[in-house]
Order: C-alpha cells, then sequence, then structure tokens
C-alpha cells in the first residue's frame, strides 16, 4: 500500500477517525478474546482503550509518511507488550489495512467505512448470539440425523469377562485380607 499522507485532520474529522478506530479495534476477534480472557491482566479493558488512543496517536503524530508495514510493526508490538499476544492470523494486517483506508477516507472527507463499521452488528453480540445457536443445534438431535448415522456394534474380545463374579478375597491364614484397588474400595462384596 502506497504510504499515507501525512496531511492533518481537523478536530472535528480527527474524532470521527478516532471512532472509527473504536469501532475496527471493538471487531478484532484476537483483540476482544484477549480482553474478555484478561490477557493483558485486570487492566485489559483498560489497555484495549489506551491502544486505541495509541493508534490515534500514531497516525496524528507522524511527520513522516505513514507506512502500513509500521502499523503493523506498531500493532503487533503492543498485543505482545500489553496482552502477551502474537497473532499468526493474519488479522493485524487486516486491521492495519482498514485503519489505513479509513485514514486516507477521512483526510478526503468520506466517512463511509466507519459509517458501515456503526451500522453493523457489534462483535460482542454475534459472537454471543453464534455461541447460542451452536449450542441449540448440539441439544437437539432429530430423526433424520439419527436415521442417516451408521452405528457400529462394539466389538468385545473373548478374552474380556464382563459379567463374571469376581472371586472373593479370602483372608490369608494369619487373618488378614488383601485390600482391593482404589477403584473397588467402597463397594461390599457379594
Amino acid at each position: 500500500m502506497e504510504p499515507s499522507n501525512s496531511r492533518a485532520l481537523s478536530p472535528e474529522t480527527l474524532a470521527k477517525f478516532s471512532e472509527g478506530i473504536a469501532l475496527v479495534l471493538s471487531r478484532w476477534t484476537a483483540l476482544q478474546m484477549a480482553v474478555e480472557n484478561g490477557w493483558g491482566g485486570r487492566e485489559s479493558r483498560q489497555k484495549s482503550s489506551n491502544l486505541a488512543d495509541s493508534v490515534l496517536s500514531w497516525f496524528s503524530q507522524s511527520s513522516d509518511a505513514l507506512y502500513i508495514d509500521d502499523l503493523e510493526n506498531f500493532l503487533d508490538e503492543e498485543m505482545a507488550v500489553s496482552f502477551n499476544t502474537e497473532i499468526e492470523d493474519g488479522s493485524v494486517e487486516e486491521v492495519a489495512e482498514q485503519l489505513m483506508v479509513m485514514h486516507e477516507g477521512c483526510l478526503e472527507g468520506n466517512y463511509e467505512s466507519i459509517e458501515k463499521l456503526r451500522n453493523l452488528l457489534p462483535l460482542a453480540n454475534a459472537v454471543r448470539q453464534s455461541k447460542e445457536v451452536s449450542n441449540d443445534d448440539t441439544d437437539e438431535s432429530s430423526d433424520e440425523e439419527a436415521s442417516d448415522m451408521v452405528v457400529d456394534e462394539p466389538v468385545m474380545p473373548k478374552e474380556m469377562a464382563v459379567n463374571k463374579p469376581k472371586p472373593r478375597e479370602m483372608p490369608d491364614e494369619d487373618g488378614w485380607s488383601v485390600v482391593a484397588p482404589k477403584r473397588n474400595r467402597g463397594r461390599k462384596p457379594g
């Protein structure tokens, strides 16, 4: 991607871009997992908010041309330092590209990408709903599923004694009995 212009954003545009950054980060699954699971410690939510502020500062305070590779490295480093997380799923690159495109749009007065993100269902609700749907599917089994399923009968080796009575333990000549293994303790013989 070409370097982004280092033109300054107006205060109004900066506020919209800040909202856009927060929206992008709120939809970044890796970051949300890190926050929900406390990978950054007790302050994980605050660290997520700080990341949004740091990204805004990265864009607004740079006097040099902005390159996507630099943003990717910045995001990688922030996730490693703040959340002890190495992101290897390609999402850092996707998030960086989204932010660069959004920044270019804001420089041109185009806030369409921010509007689209604003109108999308929040990620947390989408994840929660998908978990509910998948849980509903696993709780119920239909007759169709059961009729298509082929079930093999378990093969029992001949030497396995399933229901044979176990021999009673006879006390030794001195009157002592051998204690049964732990799995059989508590059961009364016979």
